[in-house]
């Protein structure tokens, strides 16, 4: 009885993820929902009301299974909608023979969301022990992980056999697993099967994060990672999608001239944009999104000048250098011959990585500032402002008068807290009635370099002293 249960318990299991990649998946509704992805009656897309991204065609293919032997990773500051891409090439096959969850820094909560998108219970369901059967044993998130995905390679196969496509596994969020060791740990097992199910065209995995560090770490063992990089919206496409916006939400026709000054002050961001087509006002909004970047910057990264404390030096490296680096993309600005195209748009001023990090003298700060969506830094490790309306919030803050002398009072400020850090204070003592010290210096052979000999003298009487 208890061996007929086991064969059962296993078969169910298999039953189960199967079916979470059968069409019509629940998973899917409900991010479709929240990302605001319209549908028509007859449940397909409607494309009307969306912009295809350039990218859009290359996402389809993938999650459609045409694209094998690779796995992706998708890059981009928030809100430039790669979220929206793949949600809705999944819609357009009804999400058959896809699975997306959403990344958490937390690994239990990882294990619970990959285990639902996969219905798989990780035999926590499992009554064998009514069997004197023992279940699996205890085991931590990532080894559990671990078994779901040697479940769903089972299934991998069989489909692989049956309908001679990959699985399509998405996670979503990724920058959000801690840059730990338990996080790096999960990032390499992701990225150890996304390596096996490639080479053997098993399942695609595609990756979706917003930061950078995600890049840096898959980097180092990649060997099938294919990176696509996801950024604002074309000037025509951005006016377009803001032209769709504004129908969907207010069904009225903006006058073109409108739209042009609307991107003129934000850039081709979708969060942006939507925020926009959803106020009454337009440019007031665009307004207030410019002062909010604005502010976000200066609560962060302001500076305190000549007359600071020493206690908040260290926090006055962190926000100087944010300034010194805002400062040259600045100045990267007024030097560049366009500034903006026509057809394109914006163009940002950028600077590469390395060179980010020598302007700014410290190596890590630019990814505490990358995190908090300051600074910007794409796929082939260049460094711009965040977005159009951040860059504005730098022109501005560094065009203020006095701006570099007040920098430069900070910086030297900080010189001078470290500088009295670094000092030390030597006090000698019993130097009277011929008392006197020898310091020595050698070599790392013991040689002698120099000697120093303090005695003491008779005390001399200055020239402008009285004579009484």
């Amino acid at each position: 009885m208890g061996y007929s249960y086991t064969r059962y318990y296993k078969h169910l299991v298999l039953e189960k993820m199967e079916n979470a990649f059968r069409p019509g998946d629940p998973v899917l509704e409900l991010a479709a929902k929240g990302k605001e992805v319209p549908h028509s009656h007859e449940g397909k897309l409607d494309h009307n009301r969306w912009i295809a991204r350039p990218e859009q065609e290359k996402i389809d293919a993938i999650v459609r299974g045409d694209e094998k032997g690779r796995y992706h990773l998708i890059i981009g500051e928030k809100g430039t909608g790669k979220s929206s891409m793949l949600i809705e090439a999944m819609s357009k096959i009804d999400g058959e023979g896809v699975a997306m969850f959403e990344a958490h820094a937390d690994p239990e909560i990882l294990r619970i969301r990959l285990g639902k998108a996969l219905d798989f219970e990780f035999h926590e369901d499992n009554i064998g022990s009514l069997f004197s059967i023992r279940g699996p044993r205890d085991a931590s998130a990532l080894l559990d992980i671990e078994r779901a995905f040697n479940k769903m390679e089972k299934v991998a196969l069989k489909r692989r056999k049956e309908v001679g496509r990959p699985l399509i596994l998405i996670i979503n969020s990724a920058h959000l697993i801690r840059d730990d060791e338990d996080g790096l740990d999960m990032l390499e097992l992701i990225q150890q099967r996304a390596e096996q199910w490639a080479a053997s065209n098993l399942a695609t995995v595609i990756i979706n994060s917003d930061k950078y560090w995600v890049y840096e770490r898959l980097k180092r063992h990649a060997t099938r990672m294919e990176v696509t990089q996801v950024g604002d919206l074309p000037k025509s496409r951005a006016i377009q999608a803001l032209r769709n916006y504004r129908r969907k939400y207010w069904h009225e026709e903006t006058p073109h001239s409108i739209l042009e000054e609307v991107y003129d002050k934000i850039g081709g961001r979708l969060t942006f944009l939507n925020r926009v087509a959803k106020a009454e006002d337009m440019l007031g909004m665009c307004n207030h999104i410019c002062e909010m970047e604005k502010t976000w910057f200066l609560n962060q990264c302001w500076i305190l000048g000549a007359e600071m404390d020493d206690d908040v030096m260290d926090q006055q490296k962190y926000a100087s250098s944010a300034m010194v680096l805002a400062n040259a993309l600045y100045k990267r600005y007024l030097e560049m011959d366009r500034k903006y195209d026509p057809e394109h748009g914006h163009i940002l001023p950028e600077i590469p990585l390395h060179e980010a990090r020598y302007i700014m003298t410290r190596a890590d700060f630019i990814r505490q500032h990358h995190d908090l969506s300051l600074f910007a830094i794409d796929s082939k490790a260049m460094v711009r402002a965040d977005s159009v309306p951040m860059m504005r919030a730098f022109i501005e803050i560094c065009e203020q008068e006095g701006f570099e002398k007040y920098l430069d009072a900070t910086l030297e400020r900080i010189g001078d807290i470290e500088s009295l850090g670094r000092t030390k204070e030597l006090t000698f003592k019993d130097l009277w009635d011929g008392g006197k010290y020898r310091i020595t210096t050698r070599d790392r052979k013991g040689n002698v370099e120099r000697e120093v000999e303090m005695v003491t003298v008779e005390g001399k009487k200055d020239d402008d002293d009285d004579d009484d």
